[in-house]
């Protein structure tokens, strides 16, 4: 069996994604407007060379306003037409598996890294070194001969309600103590690439016996809350006080916004879920693909991102109002393993929490 297949989530997922294949099957853009034929405009494309217009499908994973600033921006530059379809990593996998004997996707980012792993390992991605800045791309999150590039990353933490919460948890195993009992959400990972790239992360590191915290979790009636922001809403709301596992930028969008959120990096360490773009060997626009990919590492679209509250992919760009990098206690996390194991993980994960 395929590493993509292995990083497939449930059937609803499935029937969701078939489901889906009407915005672009019937000739609409995925915001439902009738699709027009993109115009010659003749300007240059984030790479420089001229572009004739076109067309670009990106399926995204990630902040809604992020991805919609990105793709005005990349449309302002090169005349190229972008038509999106925004979704959970585990939506876009299952979407891509739905359309595999028609591809239609010509770049994906995705919300995990092994999953961009999966797709390179079996041959699906269009490999792109000379992308521009690439080399000022954190190495570790990135592929060297250029199938993906990570151009953000998040960081999971222990998100709380400031109302409900004074002394926040500063370690994993703080949410199994009783004083959290029917308290804590965490995402389903298969729904969230970035939750499963926590757990299975954190298992890498320890070992089977990680199990426990999550056994424990679930003992103390920590319950799995969908997709991260279907986890965060509760907290927000005050109806549940933390979130295990939350996705940080969230919490910092939220917090600027004035919600009563904050976050804490747990001391012993946590996992950075890097959230990689790639293009597609399928791709039938692969010039406006590669001009994408060197938007997306531009200073314009870095900045964009450091603006989301998302770390920055490249290592010459900081984020303001969040916790960067060198901030961050880390685990040393082994992706290999991470990818290899992903489905079982998930599906034992749920297993548990059922």
């Amino acid at each position: 069996m395929s590493q993509l297949k292995l990083r497939k989530k449930s059937a609803v997922l499935l029937l969701a994604s078939v489901m889906s294949l009407s915005l672009f099957g019937c000739g609409s853009t995925p915001n439902g407007d009738s699709a027009k034929p993109a115009q010659d405009t003749g300007k240059p494309s984030a790479s420089g060379s001229a572009q004739a217009g076109g067309k670009l499908v990106l399926y995204s994973a990630g902040p809604q306003k992020l991805a919609d600033n990105i793709v005005s921006g990349f449309e302002a530059k090169t005349g190229v037409k972008v038509e999106m379809f925004q979704g959970t990593t585990g939506k876009i996998l299952a979407r891509m598996e739905a359309e595999k004997s028609n591809p239609v996707a010509d770049v994906v980012i995705l919300a995990s890294l092994p999953s961009a792993q999966a797709l390179k390992a079996d041959g699906l991605t269009l490999p792109y070194p000379e992308a521009a800045n690439a080399d000022k791309l954190n190495k570790d999150w990135s592929d060297a001969e250029g199938n993906y590039f990570s151009t953000s990353a998040s960081a999971l933490g222990i998100v709380y309600n400031t109302n409900l919460v004074s002394a926040p948890p500063q370690s994993w195993a703080d949410l199994g103590m009783p004083e959290w009992k029917d308290a804590v959400n965490i995402p389903d990972p298969t729904l969230s690439g970035s939750a499963l790239d926590f757990i299975t992360g954190y298992l890498s590191v320890k070992g089977d016996a990680g199990w426990e915290l999550f056994e424990n979790y679930k003992a103390n009636g920590t319950a799995m809350a969908g997709a991260n922001q279907e986890a965060l809403d509760p907290v927000i709301t005050g109806a549940k006080s933390l979130v295990a596992a939350g996705v940080d930028y969230m919490a910092y969008s939220a917090k600027a916004k004035g919600e009563p959120l904050d976050i804490v990096y747990p001391e012993e360490g946590t996992v950075v879920s890097p959230r990689p773009a790639a293009i597609l060997k399928s791709s039938p626009n692969v010039d406006n693909a590669k001009a994408f990919i060197d938007y997306l590492l531009s200073d314009e679209a870095q900045k964009l991102v450091a603006d989301a509250y998302l770390i920055p992919g490249r290592e010459d760009v900081e984020a303001e109002g969040r916790t960067n990098l060198k901030d961050i206690p880390v685990f040393k996390v082994d992706w290999a393993w991470m990818n290899d194991h992903g489905d079982e993980t998930a599906a034992r994960f749920s297993e548990v929490f059922k």
